[in-house]
């Protein structure tokens, strides 16, 4: 009987999420405002109006699963700790999966100045595990009395970087899931990805969980830029993802089946991109959206929601 009510329970949710007129998304936890992908960003952002807090996850050498964007500390966010800057050209070496997770928390994600994001402000943060996070949010959602958030998770993972900057994508969805399910949040909880691999999986296993499916357009010279990172990987690797060259028909083709969503960089948005993804039920959900007469000209195609860095474009 309770594994009948919490079946319809969730029915009941992915319904209501599904009939949500606009979906406000928080980039990062709204990276404009706060550190990206850090606690104080999320609870931020839920004090807005924002409907899904959307995050990165990547993977620790100890399996531990973290909130980042990149597969490396980044020269651009991090400050060592001993107070200095990590060099613009090393960033590789502090891949995470090669570090513990005690020592990637030594490492401040949140002092140093952005010139991108001048509102950002500036605080000592780590970066927080995944299930921290998901506690801190349920948490602050009922101190604020509002209704629990959306989580839209990235899995971070890419054909070419398997056991590189990540584990395979069974291990890294094996990870992530067991956290979801332990927090029990899968009713809310949304996994996006450029990598259909991950996608797939949890479409098998997890088949009532909403996905959605990340767009960008690769061309041969981004294609090139990327392979020059890794060496020793067959070509083929950087061609086992979507890059939007064919158009939604050509996306789909890497997926068996239908996402809850197609989330394309805002770029690629026109309205015969719209008609065509709710010609076969998907939602549209761009990123990253900043400001509002951008949003304002999406809305006018007929999107569905947007993943913005600055929550305050919803305002």
């Amino acid at each position: 009987m309770k594994n009948v009510f919490l079946a319809g329970a969730f029915l009941v949710l992915a319904q209501w999420y599904s009939s949500q007129s606009f979906d406000n998304q928080a980039h990062r936890g709204g990276k404009s405002l706060y550190p990206e992908n850090t606690i104080p960003a999320m609870k931020n952002a839920l004090e807005m109006n924002v409907t899904t807090l959307e995050m990165d996850l990547a993977v620790t050498k100890d399996k531990k699963v973290i909130l980042s964007h990149d597969a490396f500390l980044s020269p651009e966010l991090i400050t060592k700790p001993d107070g200095t800057y990590i060099p613009k050209d090393s960033g590789f070496y502090y891949k995470i999966y090669d570090m513990s997770y005690a020592k990637i928390r030594t490492f401040d994600v949140g002092s140093k100045k952005l010139d991108r994001y001048l509102d950002q402000k500036k605080m000592k943060v780590q970066k927080p595990l995944f299930s921290d996070v998901i506690d801190a949010c349920e948490a602050y959602s009922r101190e604020l009395k509002r209704p629990l958030p959306f989580y839209n998770i990235e899995t971070k993972t890419r054909p070419f970087s398997d056991h590189i900057f990540h584990p395979e994508p069974k291990e890294f969805v094996d990870l992530m899931m067991e956290i979801i399910v332990k927090k029990g949040i899968q009713d809310r909880v949304i996994i996006q990805s450029f990598d259909p691999r991950t996608l797939e999986i949890i479409h098998k296993e997890y088949p009532k969980i909403m996905t959605a499916l990340l767009v960008e357009k690769v061309d041969d010279k981004k294609m090139v830029q990327q392979q020059a990172h890794f060496e020793n990987i067959p070509v083929e690797k950087f061609m086992q993802y979507p890059n939007h060259l064919n158009g939604i028909a050509g996306d789909m083709k890497f997926l068996s089946f239908t996402p809850t969503i197609y989330s394309p960089d805002h770029t690629l948005v026109t309205s015969t991109l719209v008609q065509e993804c709710h010609a076969l039920g998907m939602k549209v959900i761009p990123w990253t959206v900043n400001t509002k007469e951008r949003l304002k000209e999406l809305k006018d195609m007929g999107i569905d929601g947007v993943i913005s860095d600055d929550p305050r474009i919803f305002e």
